[in-house]
């Protein structure tokens, strides 16, 4: 016991909610939406697509204006009530239409400010999103102005085959290939499609060579060069002389006698370079740039039939709306991107005397990340905020406390602004010897789940007196986290947001409703996979990447958050963790009257398929299911209508969806 610690007899202690907090905090202005737009950012990262309504409700822009707005809570009401339940992938083709819009007028700008006598062909990497709506919808949208489409394997080629009927769109395949890919490639020249295979190691140049001359065919080629320049950003490694794909300047001074010897080298039509996905300094584009076209006009110069530059992928988004160099970040603008691109382009042509060529980017991440929202809603929360505390403790209870859990009692009680680091100090040592003591057979499980108790309220009182002052003692920096509410949600990370689990991307989330409301506590989200992964922890905040999400105290109703900016690579790279599927997805189009209309409804897996790819025959499951019940109701184990009822939940359970409605 602490001698400076008096023991009172009857002092009544009372519990700590959220709803008692332990100072009178001076009167704040009355909370409004426009709080909860400058709390999440949402003007920042949202691209003008996204904002808060008077309502508390958000507001989905597809053209980036206020001309036409969708209240994103409303639409989920919608589609709940035709029985699509969360959670829900809204695409909002529209947006994705203005994106690509963007993209080629910010180049048609470059090029007209800086008297550019090239045009620009955007191209889209299907392996961004490769789900056929979202691609036809690319196809759709960019034939407008010319776009182009990118394979990176077999299976994109053939896909893209098959749907791709302009001979004018530009057809790019990268990746490695073989002797099928490659004289699939130069047949479907042969059918009249504008495919350029870029070779990405010198025995690929080879193959070509020997099945367009096999099929009397003059194909278009592209060699990837690796650059001495490096990325920047997570993908940096991408690029520079270590990245996995492309040829040494040595080997295209090779490639290019090969072609010279086979009376090829006017098929050499594009030179292509990637210097990394989510680029987030420009100044390593303008580098990579300046030795990319030194490269193209030397091997003009030297015979090559070049009128194609691929700048690769690399613009980025920029996800936490810090116009930085985080990873999540850029600290260029689109227009700056494609200013950069043209003008150091023509700076160099120029200087060699060598023509403008088409350039090409493969933005696929700055196409569609914009166009996809994730809805899920909260099945539940918990915190050690909430833990209860007995009304009060007497005497005779205080003597029969082991000493460290009496100390815990008494620095709870006498916890204030003055002596708060002292006695967390006390209380994080009286917790330590409250579990050896445990351990030791000297402390009663009762005893033990008190002091967890008290340790938490303690620290939940600490934290309140501690983050009211100007400068935060660095102990404390991981207190407010480690209070953190856990939020429940009804889908899965590995599914819908591998990104987040595997690399820690930051993607922009936040509640779709009651942002008129105060978000008074500060949470994480957890899924509902049985993994301790599932979850997560950082978000996007003032300053960078915060470890806790300010959301409101869940009610038991409904209550919907939304993850942003997802359209690209979540959807393909996501797995089936636990059987957990794909979820419903729906298009939504906006009308001349600003209305939005369900275009197409893609509804998630059922348990029956993703058991199938997981080579269960669901048949056969419920074969074996029914003679297992037949044999319960005849030894007496389950009467006739018990039976029937399990039959039926494991007939719906295998229709059903693979998350909780």
């Amino acid at each position: 016991m602490h001698a400076k610690h008096l023991i009172l007899g009857n002092t009544q202690m009372k519990k700590t909610t959220p709803e008692s907090p332990i100072l009178e905090a001076p009167a704040q202005p009355e909370w409004s939406y426009k709080k909860s737009q400058a709390l999440y950012r949402t003007d920042r990262w949202g691209g003008g697509y996204f904002s808060v309504a008077p309502s508390g409700n958000l507001q989905v822009h597809p053209n980036a204006t206020t001309e036409h707005s969708i209240d994103l809570k409303q639409l989920v009401d919608d589609l709940r009530a035709r029985d699509l339940e969360p959670p829900l992938l809204i695409r909002f083709t529209d947006i994705l239409r203005h994106r690509l819009g963007q993209l080629a007028t910010a180049f048609a700008n470059a090029i007209k400010e800086n008297d550019y006598r090239g045009v620009y062909r955007g191209v889209y990497p299907i392996k961004v999103n490769q789900q056929r709506q979202v691609v036809e919808e690319v196809l759709d949208i960019g034939g407008d102005h010319g776009f182009g489409i990118e394979a990176g394997s077999k299976p994109e080629l053939l896909a893209i085959m098959a749907m791709v009927e302009n001979p004018d769109t530009p057809i790019i395949c990268n990746g490695f290939k073989d002797d099928q890919f490659i004289e699939a490639v130069i047949l479907a020249k042969k059918l009249g499609r504008n495919v350029i295979p870029v070779v990405e190691k010198f025995s690929e140049l080879k193959l070509i060579a020997k099945y367009a001359k096999l099929h009397s065919v003059e194909p278009s080629i592209g060699i990837r060069v690796k650059l001495a320049t490096r990325g920047a950003g997570r993908w940096e490694s991408s690029g520079g002389v270590r990245s996995k794909f492309g040829l040494f300047i040595s080997e295209v001074l090779d490639a290019i006698e090969f072609l010279r010897e086979e009376g090829m080298l006017g098929c050499l039509n594009l030179l292509h370079f990637h210097l990394g996905s989510q680029i987030n300094d420009i100044r390593q584009v303008k580098r990579a740039l300046t030795e990319l076209v030194r490269v193209y006009t030397e091997l003009y110069k030297a015979g090559a039939g070049l009128t194609y530059i691929d700048i690769g992928g690399g613009l980025g988004v920029d996800y936490d709306g810090s116009k930085t160099t985080a990873d999540s970040s850029i600290n260029y603008s689109l227009q700056e991107y494609a200013n950069d691109v043209v003008h150091h382009i023509r700076e160099v042509c120029d200087d060699q005397e060598v023509p403008h060529p088409t350039i090409i980017s493969e933005s696929g991440r700055s196409m569609v990340a914009h166009h996809s929202v994730l809805i899920f809603d909260v099945l539940g929360w918990s915190g050690f905020d909430r833990f209860e505390l007995p009304e009060a403790f007497t005497d005779a209870d205080l003597e029969e406390f082991p000493a460290p859990v009496r100390t815990l009692a008494e620095s709870w009680v006498y916890l204030s602004d003055a002596n708060c680091i002292e006695y967390y100090h006390d209380a994080m040592l009286a917790r330590d010897q409250t579990f050896n003591l445990f351990s030791l057979g000297y402390c009663s499980l009762e005893h033990r789940g008190l002091a967890e108790r008290l340790f938490y309220a303690i620290c939940s009182k600490t934290w309140r007196f501690v983050r009211q002052r100007e400068i935060i003692p660095e102990e404390f920096h991981d207190l407010e986290p480690m209070l953190s509410d856990t939020y429940f949600c009804n889908c899965s990370i590995f599914q819908s947001l591998p990104d987040a689990w595997a690399i820690d991307q930051l993607f922009p989330i936040m509640p779709i409703h009651r942002l008129n409301e105060e978000p008074t506590c500060k949470g994480i989200l957890a899924d509902i996979t049985c993994d301790s992964d599932g979850k997560i922890d950082h978000f996007i905040g003032s300053e960078g990447s915060e470890q806790v999400l300010p959301l409101h105290p869940f009610t038991g109703g409904d209550y919907f958050l939304g993850a942003f900016l997802v359209g690209a690579y979540q959807e393909t790279l996501g797995d089936l963790h636990n059987l957990f599927g794909d979820t419903n997805a729906v298009h939504i189009r906006v009308d001349e009257h600003g209305r939005p209309h369900v275009e197409e409804v893609v509804e998630g897996d059922t348990i029956a398929e993703v058991l199938g790819y997981v080579q269960f025959e669901p048949e056969q499951l419920r074969r074996t299911f029914r003679k297992t019940l037949e044999r319960a109701v005849g030894d007496g184990r389950l009467t006739i209508e018990e039976s029937r009822l399990l039959r039926r939940f494991y007939e719906n359970g295998l229709a059903g969806y693979t998350y909780l409605t």
